[in-house]
């Protein structure tokens, strides 16, 4: 499957098939968030594979409440945490460089792109979770200081059929030369 293939053709799958996951697709998801870009290339990711039962469980609680992706993160084969060094990402010799502050948001997110398009041109399937209780979920890791909970996906063989929403179209979200102005 080509990338734009995988683009056009990914969902957010919340359902998941209880067959495991090799650890050759496993490990090509992963090397797909070890390739993604980082500022200065600082490659502050940091990722944790969870397969134990009672881990995703523990996990599972501290979705939000009425968050769809509870029922994927306890029952998924595997559930992949992104976290980040913290201080790292924009930064120059200890002193933030944009008016972004701390980038390892921007970071992970690159990286989690990836693993869900890796993903996806496995066969796999993925949902970008982040209405969860990041503090409580470092706890059930045992992450330590430096080190903050961004997002965390399940991974598994889909067992649904996702729809996928709309777009917008591209003269509403594109502009040229300045913002709000359409293409002459």
């Amino acid at each position: 499957m080509d990338v734009m293939e995988a683009i056009l053709s990914r969902r957010s799958i919340r359902k998941y098939k209880p067959d495991a996951v090799s650890d050759k697709d496993l490990e090509t998801v992963l090397e797909a968030a070890r390739w993604a870009p980082s500022w200065a290339n600082t490659q502050c990711g940091r990722f944790v594979v969870v397969k134990d039962r009672e881990v995703k469980a523990r996990l599972s609680a501290t979705l939000s409440h009425g968050n769809p992706a509870a029922d994927a993160v306890a029952s998924a084969p595997v559930v992949i945490v992104a976290c980040a060094q913290t201080g790292r990402s924009g930064f120059k010799r200890g002193e933030v460089m944009t008016s972004k502050g701390d980038w390892y948001m921007f970071d992970v997110a690159l990286a989690m792109a990836n693993v869900t398009l890796a993903a996806r041109a496995l066969g796999l399937g993925t949902v970008h979770v982040g209405l969860f209780n990041a503090e409580q979920a470092a706890e059930v890791l045992a992450v330590p200081e430096g080190i903050s909970v961004v997002e965390m996906t399940p991974l598994g063989y889909p067992d649904e059929e996702a729809k996928g929403p709309g777009r917008k179209e591209l003269s509403e979200i594109v502009f040229h030369d300045k913002y709000g102005q359409s293409k002459a």
